[in-house]
């Protein structure tokens, strides 16, 4: 049992790149606690797609164990968080486990978007923060800025910040001294009823779910019947444990401390983040305030490239689903692209990261549709039905208005490409709240709509601004507005995938550009074909493609003109009965083309 007042938890937040996971490494690597011959880069990254894009996904965590300068041994708890905005609740959760953060600033690069979003949530958690300026041995290294910056934009003193190399490991016996002298110690009480906190949970083939637990106050011990209080569910606890990083088995968790437990539960969907956990029968009266569900904010469907794979699919997606409780399906059936699920997620990071392990480790070659949000849709009785495709949408004499979901966006650029960015938000229907200077980098911040920033935003900012430019988000509200949504008819037939929400005052040119790229894509028949984009009833776009025919008349030399009239009149009736009864075959090519939006 560690006494509470030789325990430190802390995280490391920072923007993504700028150094955490091999910070963890070292500080790992400093005080012994993985075996030299163990040691690899970015040891708390365990997934390969983790370790290949360089980002955090899974909140992990180690305990560590530290002798001071003034010969005290202290155990340090890290949890090193994701640093995207998809995961920001993950981030909030684990936030909330923990008294203190190092706030790591690359002192080449300065502050950042995310830099700001993650110190925001650190600071909402109340949380004594450590500066530390990164990367000192790069030749492009400025820790003077880089330290003012943080005083002008964060508004933390950065006058002693602590300047790190975690790559050569210059700093880090600092680093500790600083965790253990100026983070403070956790408060609980051993003897109050067990209260702990759900941090994160993941899915074990030999365990069932490992649940990764911060006890506030009480104890936790092997063979305890416990309660989790969002859902009501009791399940007897079968292991407690530490990782160092590597499991390791012990009786009991104090107040104070972070460690997992494993009671044989299933599914990973019965453990929600930021829930709380306390004993069956004298449990703690009140749950731990700040508990919300994870809710997806970008819809897609996923089909199987090939038909015939839809069962492997199903099947990788329930696995996924067993990992990763944020990510919600269920079955849909397209005429164009046959069975698949209609997927909810987080973000677009999200969505790319589940797209990508579907399609790697199950080896399905997949077709996303174009994601799409949830808008609310009101109707004329008084009912609001949540809509998460636009083909489901219900018929518009019933309908009194629609919201969509709005954002607040963060966006960091340097002030020569500062009016690229402003005209591209305004061209996204945003509306500036902010814009403020730190040196020679601009902040802007804006109001936009969620389904403008899920097609293509982030790639636009990221060429305007050559890659110069940071970008952070939150949801905020939703709000009415003018959308309307757009069908694509073929040959008189609407095509269900491509139907989609639109701002009515952008829906003609968005409708012209989607007909004329489908001219292009869809291969010609032996009748002509009309693609048309409509509201309603209202066509606002078409073009035609025109038929493939044979030359009837080659046949005739000279004599009379009626001869060729009475051919060519026998070939359009023909073309006529055909286009009645014919089928258009829209190629898959066509599809992914058509939904990759260029603006």
């Amino acid at each position: 049992m560690t006494e509470l007042s030789k325990i430190r938890n802390f995280s490391i937040v920072a923007h993504i790149d700028h150094g955490k996971s091999t910070l963890a490494d070292r500080l790992i690597q400093e005080t012994g606690t993985v075996a030299g011959r163990d040691m690899k880069a970015q040891l708390l990254d365990s997934m390969d797609i983790e370790r290949e894009r360089g980002i955090t996904i899974k909140a992990n965590t180690v305990r560590i164990d530290y002798t001071a300068d003034d010969g005290q041994n202290y155990v340090l708890n890290l949890i090193d968080t994701p640093g995207h905005v998809d995961f920001a609740y993950e981030v909030s959760r684990s936030m909330r486990a923990v008294e203190g953060s190092l706030l790591v600033v690359d002192s080449s690069q300065g502050v950042e978007a995310q830099t700001l979003a993650n110190v925001y949530h650190a600071m909402e958690a109340d949380h004594e923060i450590v500066p530390i300026l990164n990367k000192i041995d790069l030749p492009a290294s400025d820790c003077d800025r880089v330290a003012e910056q943080i005083e002008d934009v964060i508004g933390i003193e950065a006058t002693g910040a602590i300047q790190v190399s975690a790559k050569t490991g210059q700093g880090i016996h600092e680093t500790l001294e600083a965790i253990v002298t100026d983070l403070p110690a956790p408060t609980g009480t051993r003897d109050a009823p067990l209260k702990a906190m759900l941090v994160d949970s993941w899915y074990d083939s030999y365990l069932g779910v490992i649940v990764l637990v911060r006890i506030i106050d009480g104890e936790l011990k092997k063979g305890m019947r416990v309660k989790f209080m969002s859902n009501d569910t009791l399940h007897s606890v079968d292991r407690i444990g530490v990782f160092r990083p590597e499991m390791e088995t012990i009786d009991v968790l104090g107040p104070g401390e972070i460690g997992f437990l494993t009671a044989s539960i299933k599914q990973v969907r019965d453990t929600r983040v930021g829930d709380t956990i306390t004993n069956d029968r004298q449990g703690c009266e009140t749950a731990l305030d700040g508990f919300k569900p994870a809710q997806p904010v970008v819809f897609c469907g996923l089909f199987p490239v090939d038909s015939a794979e839809f069962e492997d699919l199903r099947g990788a997606i329930d696995k996924l689903a067993l990992n990763d409780a944020s990510f919600t399906f269920e079955m849909e059936t397209s005429a164009a692209l046959g069975f698949g699920f209609r997927c909810g997620f987080l973000g677009l990071l999200h969505l790319e990261v589940v797209r990508d392990r579907i399609e790697r480790e199950y080896n399905i070659d997949l077709i996303t549709t174009a994601p799409s949000v949830v808008y609310h849709v009101y109707m004329r009785d008084g009912t609001m039905v949540e809509l998460h495709n636009p083909a489901d949408m219900p018929d518009l004499t019933h309908v009194d208005h629609l919201e969509e979901p709005r954002i607040k966006a963060t966006i960091l650029v340097p002030d020569e490409y500062l009016g690229d960015v402003l005209k591209l938000c305004q061209d996204r229907r945003g509306l500036q709240m902010d814009l403020t200077y730190a040196g020679s980098r601009a902040m802007a911040v804006y109001d936009l709509p969620l389904n403008e920033v899920v097609f293509d935003f982030y790639d636009r900012l990221k060429s305007v601004t050559k890659g110069y430019a940071s970008f952070d988000y939150q949801m905020t509200d939703y709000r009415e507005d003018n959308l309307v949504k757009m069908s694509i008819l073929v040959n008189d037939e609407p095509v269900d995938a491509l139907s989609m929400m639109v701002h009515r005052d952008r829906a003609d040119a968005r409708g012209r550009a989607m007909v004329e790229k489908l001219k292009d894509l869809i291969p010609r028949h032996m009748f002509k074909i009309p693609i048309q984009a409509a509201i309603g009833g209202k066509v606002i776009a078409r073009e035609t493609l025109s038929a493939l025919r044979k030359d009837v008349t080659a046949k005739c030399y000279g004599g009379d003109a009626s001869r060729k009239r009475k051919l060519l009149d026998k070939q359009k009736k023909g073309k006529k009965k055909m286009r009645q009864f014919g089928k258009v075959d829209i190629p898959q090519e066509a599809f992914i083309s058509a939904l990759k939006m260029d603006s």
